[in-house]
């Protein structure tokens, strides 16, 4: 399972379609924690939310924002609990995991989509908007 702290916008066709379909996967196993990926370490920071299904909700809204805005339809109607407000829901990243993920997803891309690979490299790091970002190593539940 992989979802990223990175905005929805780097990640190319694959990975935006990926993003979604972990995304759910994700909100399933937090509706259903004893179940296989109930306990997945990407899981733990959407578990420490007071409200761990609005926050994987906004999470999905976002990546269903960038579909949009391609020209996908990701359907909305399978988000859970829809988002009311971004801000409600903010979770932590560091900008050690974001720099961990930006070259995870460049290894990547390099292979599958050398064209995106460029465009990231070319434009600033963003974080998905679910998430605030403070200085910090790599997550201790990152398999690096």
């Amino acid at each position: 399972m992989r979802v990223w702290s990175l905005h929805p916008e780097h990640l190319d066709r694959i990975g935006l379609v990926a993003g979604w379909r972990e995304g759910l996967l994700a909100q399933s196993a937090l509706r259903r924690p004893e179940g296989g990926y109930g306990r997945h370490p990407q899981l733990e920071r959407f578990r420490a939310s007071p409200e761990p299904l609005a926050a994987i909700g906004t999470y999905l809204e976002s990546l269903a924002d960038e579909a949009d805005a391609r020209g996908y339809r990701f359907d909305r109607t399978r988000v859970v609990v829809p988002r009311t407000g971004v801000a409600d829901h903010l979770l932590v990243v560091t900008n050690g995991q974001l720099a961990y993920e930006r070259a995870h997803l460049l290894a990547k891309l390099d292979q599958r989509s050398p064209a995106d690979a460029e465009r990231l490299r070319a434009h600033p790091l963003r974080a998905h908007p679910s998430f605030v970002v403070v200085p910090g190593d790599v997550a201790t539940w990152e398999r690096t």
